[in-house]
């Protein structure tokens, strides 16, 4: 079984609120509120930098930035989209246990895990108007989810691959359904975000992971742009290629999963 992220933060909310460990938390729509809703003043100004920032974050928070990555390179449409690790609803989730960390974590020790992993940059300062402005993005996104409850599309649907992948397999699915946008090396271009090299996520991000990249390749690059449709198969194959290809270190890997625990598809 391959799953991508889901329920993130259950096991805080069961202990918070004294429920069963058994009873399963109540399952809302995904209703993001539109982008004519932010409101005016010193909120909605905060609200709209925290979406800059998630949508071009080398341009809007250059000094934290290390690659051409941005938060929506793989929280699709502005963190919205189903099946995309969307936003919405994250406030409430937080905080909660972080198995890699081995401890509990707040929203801002995950917003910077990513900017450390998959912007292979810094972590935003606290008090820097760049993480209030992502802060109040993801509250906003978040507005009417209550505590404890399951967004529908939440993370990216688990997938059963049949078969063991395979990187010969892979390189082959890349050359007819992803080099036409990402390019023959992997670097992308302007629009499209490079999936290996030195522009690229580092080791110790998520999508490192061949079962992260499956779970989200299946479930919104199959297809895309016109090309074939993607197996399961062609989907994990892919991503064992692509995730296997040359991409920057994560200097404090030593440090992760310090409680053990550590899945078997880590590239350290």
């Amino acid at each position: 079984m391959v799953s991508g992220y889901k329920g993130l933060g259950w096991i805080a909310v069961v202990a918070g609120l004294g429920l069963a460990a058994d009873q399963p938390p109540k399952v809302v729509p995904l209703k993001p509120p539109a982008e004519a809703e932010i409101p005016e003043g010193p909120v909605g100004d905060a609200i709209r930098l925290g979406r800059k920032v998630f949508t071009n974050t080398p341009l809007h928070a250059p000094k934290y930035s290390g690659n051409a990555l941005s938060c929506s390179s793989c929280h699709l449409e502005a963190g919205r989209a189903p099946n995309a690790s969307p936003m919405v609803g994250l406030w409430a989730a937080f905080p909660t246990y972080l198995p890699r960390a081995g401890r509990v974590g707040t929203l801002e020790d995950r917003i910077n895990g990513c900017f450390l992993r998959s912007m292979n940059g810094k972590p935003l300062p606290p008090g820097s108007e760049e993480m209030r402005g992502m802060l109040a993005y993801i509250w906003w996104l978040s507005r009417g989810v209550p505590v404890g409850a399951e967004v529908q599309g939440r993370g990216n649907p688990p997938v059963t691959v049949p078969a063991a992948p395979d990187p010969v397999r892979g390189q082959a699915v890349y050359a007819r359904a992803c080099e036409a946008c990402h390019g023959a090396d992997g670097q992308g271009s302007a629009e499209v975000p490079p999936l290996w090299g030195p522009r690229s996520f580092n080791l110790g991000a998520g999508m490192a992971r061949t079962s992260k990249a499956t779970a989200f390749v299946k479930a919104n690059m199959s297809g895309l742009g016109g090309s074939d449709p993607l197996s399961v198969q062609d989907a994990c194959d892919v991503s064992v290629y692509f995730t296997r290809q040359p991409r920057p270190d994560f200097p404090d890997k030593a440090k992760d999963w310090p409680r053990g625990g550590k899945p078997a598809d880590s590239r350290y």
